[in-house]
């Protein structure tokens, strides 16, 4: 193997399972709407409208702790008041779960064109009335906020490019003036300053919880896999509880390895076939990559050299892609570096080597090509860099790490004694045992802290550095 990488027989450490944090306070929602009036006086900006589905539910679920269940949903943020919330017929009963309604902080009116076609429709004001209502119209300078904001070189006019659905656009265009009317989303999530690109210390805690559960899970599955068992019956061992997904499970191997996004289906697990999966809740994503196999006796003749060729160079790299989770590094530095040590034309890694995580599994990323932007505290970072080769499959570190400076690190410590001891824990493990190197400001978030098994049949046997 290429050194200093080497194999260890490992009893994977328990770090336990936080409880679950208690949901942001009305004081705490009401910070960060007050956070995004700051932004718009900003921008000039009298109002943002929000509008939210239930795959694209992140910014208003940071602002108000409320996701869209079934149905859409449409915030109306002025400059002062409590905002309006729009809700369809199955989500109106669902706001209370926004300490911001009980708190007299948000208001919220049925709107059933929100609704699912064919639901009852009689009962609703005119969007056109209701945004009036709340002072969009001639002279309002009006942003809209949907998941996605384009740059100039993606758009011919990127400003007013809307990623919000056209009835909503086309009534606040002709209210305000369609100059008056901006994609305003990187309010949000613009990796250089975005509103939901920098977690507070309680955040970190709800992170930290979402992490282990999700690696607990993962653990299991690898710990309870069989060969001639389905997908079906190794995703069940992962024991999910409930928690809200941040995306669909995944489960690639056999026939269908190179269908990284594909989800359990009954493919049968085989002995010297790849397999991937991945286990992902609001604020977490596990995922791991390797081969179904003992050792490397089990491994295709043309993957013998798997571990030495593919899989331990990939932990090598990683090991130094963490060196530079310091704060202030660029994220072009880190570009950098894994294109060196993991060349496209065999690795294949087309993907950005780290980006930011939250309720969505990819809110953005500082780290691409000549990046400036700078590694901050407060940054929730996954590790996830995805190599894929026709030959060697693939291998994979993915979890959760948070980047906190030293203030922050003891604020943590403070308010949340058992998630920075158990972040402590997993450091220690990182460096004593997998000989990782860790700046001070990196908390591992993960159960299984860049533990990485290239023979899921045979889990005990972990990458390690000399």
């Amino acid at each position: 193997m290429t050194d200093p990488v080497r194999l260890i027989d490992l009893d994977w450490p328990t770090f336990g399972t936080p409880a679950p944090p208690p949901p942001p306070s009305a004081a705490a929602l009401g910070a960060r709407i007050d956070a995004l009036r700051a932004r718009m006086a900003a921008r000039d900006l009298t109002h943002v409208v929000l509008f939210a589905d239930r795959e694209h539910f992140a910014n208003l679920a940071w602002l108000t702790n409320f996701d869209p269940r079934f149905e859409e949903a449409v915030l109306v943020v002025g400059t002062s008041g409590p905002p309006l919330l729009l809700v369809g017929n199955e989500c109106a009963g669902y706001v209370g779960i926004s300490a911001l309604d009980a708190a007299g902080a948000l208001r919220h009116e049925l709107f059933q064109p929100l609704s699912l076609v064919s639901q009852p429709r009689g009962e609703s004001r005119l969007l056109r009335e209701i945004l009036g209502d709340e002072g969009i119209s001639d002279g309002a300078r009006v942003g809209a906020v949907g998941w996605k904001y384009l740059r100039d070189a993606e758009h011919p006019d990127a400003r007013h490019a809307l990623d919000v659905p056209s009835w909503i656009a086309d009534t606040l265009r002709d209210l305000a003036g369609h100059d008056r009317v901006v994609n305003a989303t990187d309010l949000f999530i613009d990796p250089a300053d975005g509103l939901r690109t920098v977690a507070s210390v309680d955040d970190i805690a709800a992170f930290e919880h979402a992490n282990a559960v999700a690696a607990d899970g993962m653990r299991a599955m690898l710990f309870g896999l069989e060969e001639g068992m389905t997908d079906f019956e190794a995703m069940a061992l992962a024991g999910l509880n409930g928690m809200p997904l941040g995306c669909h499970p995944t489960f690639a191997t056999g026939p269908s390895r190179h269908l990284g996004l594909k989800s359990p289906s009954g493919e049968v697990l085989r002995r010297g076939a790849p397999m991937s999966a991945n286990l992902c809740t609001w604020r977490a994503n596990i995922c791991r990559a390797g081969w179904l196999v003992d050792g490397p006796a089990d491994l295709p003749d043309e993957a013998r050299d798997y571990v030495e060729a593919f899989a331990g160079p990939y932990f090598a790299a990683l090991a130094e892609w963490f060196g530079l989770m310091r704060i202030g590094t660029p994220g072009g530095q880190i570009q950098a570096l894994i294109d060196e040590r993991l060349p496209f034309d065999k690795f294949g890694i087309g993907l950005n080597p780290g980006h930011l995580i939250d309720l969505d599994e990819w809110t953005s990323s500082p780290i691409y090509p000549g990046s400036d932007l700078p590694i901050r505290s407060g940054m929730v970072i996954q590790v996830d860099v995805i190599p894929s080769s026709p030959r060697y499959f693939s291998t994979r570190m993915e979890d959760g790490i948070a980047i906190l400076d030293a203030s922050a690190r003891e604020a943590l410590r403070a308010r949340h004694p058992d998630v920075h001891a158990r972040c402590t824990a997993r450091r220690a493990f990182m460096q004593d045992t997998l000989g990782i190197a860790l700046p001070d400001e990196v908390l591992p978030l993960s159960n299984m802290p860049a533990i990485v098994p290239p023979f899921f049949l045979d889990p005990r046997h972990v990458f390690a550095l000399a």
